[in-house]
This record gives structure tokens, C-alpha cells and sequence, in this order.
């Protein structure tokens, strides 16, 4: 006769649950990967790549920003431009701008530099040559521009001269013959040195060169132009046509919008609407704008790198699921459930990714100051990035293993030990 058990006696005879405590996952987990340190190395190579580029792409982008904000400051953020708009106002014919305008501007308080231009209306057929025999032999040119400007705008536009100097006050009050060529014209018409002391023909007008400018911060056009002065343009060709002439104004830095506000006044008080004063834009508005464009495109890159860290990940931990699918089945025929795989995997695809974002933060941070060094730069890394950077590691190597692991857990006892 049997007797049935009595529910104290099938409680004491009740098989325990299987535990699987923290501390058996991390044990089992590092003994995971260091059974094969080559490959889990491969493994979180990349994550490595996609988090090193990550924080590199986003450290570049950072201190692009700021390089960009510097030259800003230093080259848009101190130029006004005031332009002759007298014909639209008035009846007024000829040049609006006084003979004294870069003296009168030069007077305000925060102005470096100040200087008048107009392009000069030549003949389609005059050409510019650097010989008296305009038979269109070498050094003859056409297509050249012609540049008026007062002594002022040389400095205000920043120019440096590969030889010679710029013509100076004198040499505009007295309408000297001279010019300013810039080394592509110099280039075209065959002069390579001032010692010679060169000369250009303007139709058939000589002018005696006194300098070759070979960089500018301000109005690279002065590179492919040959500038004359405009008291010397004035008497040859007249006044520039209505609405021609310009004014650029160098300023300190700061001092640029108060400038913008009083310098159609300071110019000709009794018609300060003849100007149309144009102010620099608003730093902070081209920062931001600038500084968006660049952190979504790298962002973008960013993302696709860890992408295909993601997916290494996912592909070397799931060869690793069926490498060791004797093992899994072993483990689980000695009690170990199927979240128990689960977790330990995971725990394996979640290490590989940490550790894969620590040394790929410290690689990207490396790159940007040695990029920032090279450059002669200030590295800007955000803290936050620094930061986030292994968590970003560690969520890609838990999203790469869910798959695996699901795999490993699905995995029958029976089937895998007749393996």
C-alpha cells in the first residue's frame, strides 16, 4: 500500500531553486572571456573604434568650434562696411564720400584702420601690360581689375606684402602714377621682382609698381586686382559711377556696432542718409549656427561607428554562443536555468562593451589633444562626453548581446550535450 506524502513531507523533499548570485556572474562571465583573450580583445575592438570616434569626432567638432569663434572675433566681428547709396536718396551725381572720409572715420573712438575703393570702369578693350608695346606679346593681359583705393584700405583689409610697400598719403594727395599689384596679376604679366623697379601699362598710362601683396585678411580680390589711387584714379578716369564706392573699416573688437551707428554721421553730417552703414552679423547667431551643423554631421558619423561596434559585438558573441554550446548545455543540465545563461552572457557582451568604451575614451581624448597640438589649438572636450562615453560602451554591448544570449537560453540540455 502506498502512502501518500503529506504536504510537510513533499516540502522536505522539494528540490531547491537554482541560484545564480551576482558574484557567480561576474565569475563566470570573466572566466568567458579570458578562456579566449585574443578574441574577446578582437571582440571589443569595436567598440573601441566606435566610442574612440565617438568622443574623437565630438572633441574635434568642440574645438573646431572654438577656432572658428576665435577667427570670427578677430576678422568679422571687427569689419564695418559703409556703402555710397547717395544715388537712391538723392539727386546727388559723383562720389559721396568726402576727399578726408579715412581721416573723419579714423577719428572715432575704436577704429583701427579705414580706407575708401570703387572698382574703376575701364574700356573693354584696355588692357594692363607690363610693356609700352601693347602688340599681345607676353605681358599683356585683359580681364584684370582696377582697384581705387585710398592708402586706408591697405591696412584695414590686413594685406602683407611679398615685396616693396604701399603708396602712402603723399603719394594719394599728390595722384601719383603708382600701383599695388597683387602676386597673381604679378604672376600674369611676368614681374618677379621689385628691384628693377618695375612699371604697368593701364591702356597706355604707366604706372610705376612700389608692391607685390601677397596675403590678406580682408578682401582676397585685392590679390587678383591692381590698385591705384583714388585721388590718381579720380583725375585719370573721374569719379566712379553712383553707388560704387565702398568704405571698409577695420575696428577693434567690441567696438564694431557703435561704429556701424556713427559713421554715416561722422562722415557727412549734413547727409547721412547717403551711406548704408552694414554692421557685422551676430557672433553668437553664426557660432550656433555653425557649431549645429558640425555636431549633427559628426554625430551622424559618430552613431554609424558605433553601429558597426554594435554589430562585431553581436557577431563575435554569437560565434561564441555556438562554440560553446556543449558547455551551455553541461551547465544547464547541472541545474542552471535559461535566464541564468541569459544573464551571463549579457554580463560578458556588457564588460566587453565597458571596457571597450574606457580605452575608447581614452583614445579619443588622446587624438584630440594630440590634433589640437599639432594644429597649435586648445583642446575643448566636454565633460559630459567624457563621461557618457563608457555608459555608451556599456548600453552597445548590452544591446549586441541580447540576441546571443536569447540564443545561449534557448539552448536544450539534451541536444546540446550529443553535440
Amino acid at each position: 500500500m502506498i502512502r501518500a506524502r503529506t504536504p510537510r513531507a513533499a516540502a522536505e523533499h522539494r528540490i531547491p531553486p537554482s541560484v545564480f548570485g551576482w558574484r557567480d556572474v561576474l565569475s563566470e562571465s570573466l572566466a568567458g572571456m579570458l578562456q579566449r583573450p585574443a578574441r574577446s580583445a578582437l571582440t571589443a575592438l569595436g567598440t573601441v573604434l566606435g566610442v574612440g570616434t565617438f568622443v574623437a569626432i565630438l572633441g574635434l567638432t568642440a574645438t573646431a568650434s572654438a577656432q572658428i569663434d576665435t577667427r570670427f572675433n578677430a576678422l568679422s566681428a571687427t569689419e564695418v562696411s559703409i556703402e555710397d547709396v547717395a544715388h537712391e536718396q538723392d539727386e546727388f551725381a559723383g562720389l559721396a564720400f568726402p576727399a578726408d572720409a579715412d581721416a573723419r572715420i579714423g577719428r572715432l573712438h575704436g577704429v583701427e584702420h579705414a580706407g575708401v575703393y570703387w572698382p574703376v570702369r575701364l574700356d573693354p578693350d584696355t588692357p594692363v601690360r607690363s610693356s609700352p608695346v601693347g602688340d599681345g606679346s607676353t605681358g599683356t593681359q585683359s580681364g584684370i581689375d582696377v582697384v581705387a583705393a585710398s592708402p586706408g584700405v591697405f591696412a584695414a583689409a590686413g594685406t602683407r606684402l611679398a615685396e616693396g610697400r604701399v603708396y602712402d598719403a603723399y603719394a594719394s594727395d599728390q595722384a601719383a602714377p603708382v600701383a599695388v599689384i597683387g602676386a597673381g596679376v604679378a604672376e600674369r604679366l611676368g614681374i618677379t621682382t621689385l628691384e628693377t623697379h618695375p612699371a604697368i601699362f593701364i591702356g597706355s598710362r604707366p604706372f610705376t609698381v612700389t608692391g607685390i601683396v601677397s596675403a590678406t585678411d580682408r578682401k582676397a580680390d585685392l590679390l587678383l586686382s591692381v590698385v591705384v589711387p583714388r585721388t590718381t584714379a579720380e583725375r585719370i578716369w573721374g569719379a566712379p559711377e553712383s553707388g560704387g564706392a565702398k568704405m571698409l573699416v577695420s575696428t577693434r573688437l567690441g567696438a564694431a556696432t557703435q561704429i556701424a551707428h556713427e559713421a554715416a554721421t561722422a562722415l557727412r553730417p549734413d547727409h547721412p542718409a547717403y551711406f548704408k552703414v552694414v554692421p557685422p552679423p551676430d557672433p553668437r547667431a553664426l557660432r550656433t549656427g555653425v557649431g549645429d551643423d558640425l555636431s549633427r554631421l559628426f554625430l551622424l558619423l559618430a552613431a554609424i561607428c558605433l553601429v558597426i561596434g554594435a554589430v562585431g559585438i553581436a557577431n563575435t558573441t554569437l560565434v561564441a554562443v555556438l562554440e560553446r554550446t556543449g558547455e551551455i548545455g553541461l551547465r544547464r543540465a547541472l541545474g542552471a536555468r535559461g535566464r541564468h545563461i541569459t544573464v551571463q552572457f549579457l554580463a560578458e557582451s556588457a564588460a566587453l562593451g565597458t571596457l571597450g568604451g574606457l580605452v575608447g575614451t581614452s583614445l579619443g581624448v588622446l587624438t584630440v589633444v594630440t590634433v589640437a597640438a599639432i594644429r597649435d589649438w586648445t583642446p575643448v572636450i566636454h565633460p559630459a562626453t567624457a563621461a557618457t562615453a563608457p555608459a555608451i560602451g556599456l548600453l552597445t554591448g548590452l544591446l549586441a548581446g541580447l540576441y546571443p544570449a536569447w540564443r545561449a537560453a534557448r539552448v536544450e540540455p539534451a541536444e546540446a550535450l550529443r553535440r
